[in-house]
């Protein structure tokens, strides 16, 4: 089985959509990419390789991010296949428990896994995650309220953290 990609136009980039089976496995930004590492990742992972295309969970998930651009949703109901370590999916499952609207600081997202003293870890997993907006490491902010590292640039992660407190227009 291969990991099916497709290209989503969101209204602050582009986004490489890829299903493996009947889950989404990626939800990455492609502008500014320096190489393709969570794509190498997946295909390791998962003994996968990329082919393009278009398949139901593809469909299912750009109509799930066109409702929630246009604020219509506020959570997913996709189902989500995480290629990781341990560690690393215990962040990416704890991100999707920030709800819509908020943030936290990666000290208190540490502190929320059990793990406080592992800031600097759970900081490189949440930027690992292969599921941008699905599994919101956007909502995830420095200890002083900054804006820190996103996979989409600042301006996105800015821009969705607007969308997302009804401050964009």
């Amino acid at each position: 089985m291969n990991i099916i990609v497709h290209t989503y136009s969101s209204p602050c980039g582009e986004l490489t959509l890829g299903s493996y089976g009947d889950r989404l496995c990626l939800c990455d930004w492609t502008a500014g990419k320096p190489g393709d590492a969570v794509r190498s990742r997946l295909c390791r992972l998962l003994h996968a390789a990329v082919e393009p295309g278009m398949t139901d969970t593809i469909a299912r998930a750009s109509d799930q991010l066109n409702e929630y651009f246009a604020r219509e949703r506020t959570a997913f109901d996709i189902p989500l296949l995480f290629a990781g370590s341990d560690f690393q999916m215990k962040v990416w499952q704890g991100l999707m428990s920030i709800p819509y609207g908020t943030t936290v600081s990666y000290g208190r997202l540490a502190a929320m896994l059990g793990t406080p003293t592992s800031v600097r870890a759970v900081a490189n997993a949440n930027g690992a995650n292969a599921i941008s907006i699905f599994a919101p490491c956007h909502r995830v902010i420095g200890s002083d309220g900054s804006l820190t590292g996103y996979g989409g640039g600042l301006e996105t992660k800015r821009y969705l953290l607007r969308l997302e407190s009804n401050t964009l227009f």
